[in-house]
């Protein structure tokens, strides 16, 4: 076998990383940049963005990827920019336009409209989404002209601001719970202005207490030494920093790590906790309930960054 031939052995790497995605690749494809550029053995991400869309795509490695469904369930923060008076088959500017209207709609207008999702709302999802039926995903059956109905899905908007109302583009600020389809959210608004409306441009700007200002793109992954890009990730236990914290002694975090209960003298009030030995290493989340501690989903070791590392990570 040819010397440049040879496999190289990919590394043990845990650790979060924010990413900025550029317009124009998917998700899967920036996370196996990612994990090239890391050289990792594992990695995953926190949610989709779709090709179209830019912004906050958090990339757990390693032993960081049994906590990114907690992230998945955080609320999302996106800039949108809607336009008005046309439809696509996709909603977005991905697909085929079906109409185009004239858009005779007022700022104050707008704004009554916006006021109408604020709050709980149900959301049909969309055709052209990963939501699977019988096992294949619903884009696959959208891409062949199939639709089948879908049932509406509880959703709630926190916040739905206004930037900037140029017609026939607005720009818009929503903070949404998970499961929420801003491609849906255009849709709705423009049907309730009477013209239509399809997402011409989206970006995520914050996710689960991620800002995207803390993001990189990939070019400056890229360009950085491999010690400052290591430097780069964040602890695993980032992903649940809403969680609070417990600290344990010796025999508790040991029983814990080995899956076993841990009976407590002093009642705790039931739920999820950030678990951590008396080192300040992480050692996964435990349960508390009427019986006392469970585990519930751990490390595989307790967790320490090297000293030394600005921005905690560990490669081993």
């Amino acid at each position: 076998m040819a010397a440049n031939s040879v496999k190289r052995e990919r590394r043990s790497v845990t650790g979060v990383l924010l990413l900025d995605k550029p317009v124009g690749l998917s998700s899967n494809a920036v996370l196996t940049r990612a994990k090239i550029l890391y050289n990792a053995d594992k990695a995953g991400h926190t949610g989709t963005l779709d090709p179209f869309a830019s912004g906050l795509l958090p990339v757990c490695f390693g032993e960081a990827t049994k906590f990114a469904g907690y992230q998945l369930a955080a609320d999302k923060a996106y800039e949108a920019t809607l336009r008005l008076g046309r439809t696509t088959t996709t909603g977005d500017p991905e697909g085929d336009v079906l109409t185009e209207s004239p858009v005779n709609v007022t700022e104050p207008m707008v704004r009554a409209a916006l006021k109408l999702f604020i709050g709980p709302i149900d959301q049909c999802p969309p055709m052209f989404s990963a939501i699977k039926l019988q096992g294949r995903p619903l884009y696959e059956l959208a891409r062949k002209g199939v639709e089948v109905p879908r049932l509406p899905r509880p959703v709630v908007i926190h916040q739905l601001e206004l930037i900037e109302y140029c017609p026939p583009l607005l720009r818009l600020r929503v903070v949404c719970s998970k499961g929420t389809y801003i491609r849906v959210l255009g849709e709705d608004i423009g049907r309730t202005l009477g013209c239509g409306g399809v997402l011409d441009e989206l970006r995520r700007i914050a996710a689960g207490g991620f800002e995207i200002s803390d993001a990189l793109t990939l070019d400056q992954l890229g360009s950085m030494p491999s010690e400052v890009r290591d430097a780069r990730l964040m602890a695993p236990d980032c992903l649940v920093a809403h969680h609070p914290e417990l600290r344990l002694d010796d025999p508790a975090a040991g029983a814990l790590m080995q899956g076993r209960g841990v009976a407590l003298a002093d009642e705790l009030e039931v739920g999820l906790y950030r678990g951590y030995n008396r080192n300040g290493a992480f050692l996964g989340l435990v349960e508390a309930g009427p019986a006392g501690l469970k585990a519930g989903r751990m490390m595989s070791r307790p967790w320490q960054a090297f000293p030394g590392i600005p921005a905690t990570s560990q490669i081993q």
